[in-house]
């Protein structure tokens, strides 16, 4: 009953800010100290985007019912980056932080392609990969590949030496090193790098479909500016938040899971 009342307390103290900035929002767009076709009330933006979602009062007009193709679009291209960023990235973060000379002829070129913005690339990925899916995948790749292979070198470099000696000392071999020792230790940073890396992919999708793929909720978007349709702006606006905080929650749970000797010795030490 106790764990109960607390959720409940926890949630309350969770949804105020959100609910109070809406009505907040509410309150002054009704006021008329900005015109409504620049700034539209949540209740008209949740009415245009459940038509938008569930197609049932043209409230979106040609975007009525079409949320779902949007959204999954976006998805599509979110998954395809940011999985070949992952795999990528985590493979060769652990051959810079293990191996010194990886690192020596490595790093330099990644720190010298590490502080170009993803979006300087949008002129040539579409030279490259056309108006099409790829150029939105590349940049996706571009945004999530550095957070999450810099992270991984920190965990690796950061890993406990004690536990390396003791290992070694038991014979383990440096595969057995790496699989047993250094990965289990890296976790924690791994996955800070992969929380970060799938709010990048989100950003760049975004940016991606507004100016090289003609379909998503980047393009949504995009789209709804040119017709004044701010509504629907915001709606995209909404849309992309929630689907980038539900992927984090995703992440989250997985790394709660894999990570579950972390939270046993905690408990333990504070025991």
């Amino acid at each position: 009953m106790n764990g109960l009342m607390r959720s409940l307390s926890e949630a309350k103290w969770r949804f105020a800010v959100p609910i109070f900035l809406v009505l907040f929002w509410e309150a002054f767009s009704r006021s008329g100290a900005i015109p409504a076709s620049l700034l539209p009330a949540p209740s008209r933006v949740f009415a245009t985007w459940t038509d938008w979602i569930f197609g049932y009062s043209e409230a979106a007009q040609d975007s009525s019912g079409r949320w779902i193709f949007d959204a999954m679009a976006s998805c599509m291209r979110v998954t395809a980056g940011y999985l070949i960023a992952a795999v990528s990235g985590i493979a060769l973060g652990v051959a810079i932080g293990w191996w010194r000379w990886v690192e020596r002829a490595i790093e330099p070129t990644v720190q010298m392609l590490r502080p170009i913005p993803p979006v300087s690339w949008i002129p040539l990925a579409i030279i490259w990969f056309g108006i099409a899916n790829k150029p939105a995948i590349f940049l996706v790749f571009l945004g999530a590949f550095f957070p999450i292979l810099m992270n991984t070198v920190h965990g690796v470099k950061t890993s406990d030496r004690n536990l390396l000696r003791a290992a070694a000392m038991a014979g383990a071999n440096q595969g057995q090193l790496l699989r047993f020792v250094i990965l289990p230790a890296a976790m924690p940073s791994i996955f800070a790098g992969l929380r970060i890396g799938i709010g990048s992919a989100w950003m760049l999708t975004v940016t991606a479909e507004m100016v090289a793929v003609k379909s998503g909720l980047g393009y949504a978007l995009w789209d709804s500016y040119y017709f004044l349709r701010y509504d629907l702006v915001i709606a995209a606006m909404i849309s992309i938040g929630l689907l980038g905080y539900l992927a984090d929650l995703i992440l989250k749970l997985i790394m709660n899971s894999v990570l579950r000797w972390q939270h046993v010795a905690t408990v333990q030490g504070k025991a």
